[in-house]
């Protein structure tokens, strides 16, 4: 195998595995790790609102699960269109949102990361979040709602 391609293949598994590390990173809080993942410059736009930079983004995070008692994102379908030092990765997104032991709330959505390789690795620099399905309405940002 010639070392261009063994390279793809390591940006492929790099790059999927921080999609599976966002979902751990929103479940669990792991807000600590933010710059294991984003860029400092990183925009983030979904129906909660939009963040710009790295201290905007944690916020968004903490206040859009904040009613939450436990969350479980689950990333599938990965798409990933590698050129040269930037990469866009396409997911579903499967999530459950538990109010209580006895109430959740589904929702679906496709994510779309724009990615760049840093002296670190892999980052995202920017991710578009779409919902497609609800089972209840979740909180917007009337700034970014559909149709704006």
């Amino acid at each position: 195998m010639d070392e261009q391609r063994l390279r793809e293949f390591a940006d492929r598994a790099e790059l999927a595995d921080l999609v599976a590390r966002h979902s751990a990173w929103i479940d669990e809080g792991r807000f600590d790790d933010t710059t294991a993942l984003f860029t400092p410059d990183v925009v983030v736009t979904s129906i909660r609102g939009r963040a710009e930079g790295i201290a905007e983004l944690v916020e968004l995070a903490r206040r859009s699960h904040e009613r939450y008692v436990r969350t479980l994102h689950s990333k599938s379908n990965l798409i990933i269109d590698i050129e040269g030092d930037t990469a866009i990765v396409r997911a579903h997104d499967i999530a459950v949102f538990v109010l209580d032991d006895a109430t959740q709330s589904i929702a679906a959505g496709v994510h779309v990361y724009g990615a760049r390789r840093t002296d670190a690795g892999w980052r995202f620099d920017r991710l578009d979040i779409t919902p497609l399905a609800l089972t209840e309405p979740l909180p917007t940002d009337p700034a970014v709602a559909p149709g704006r």
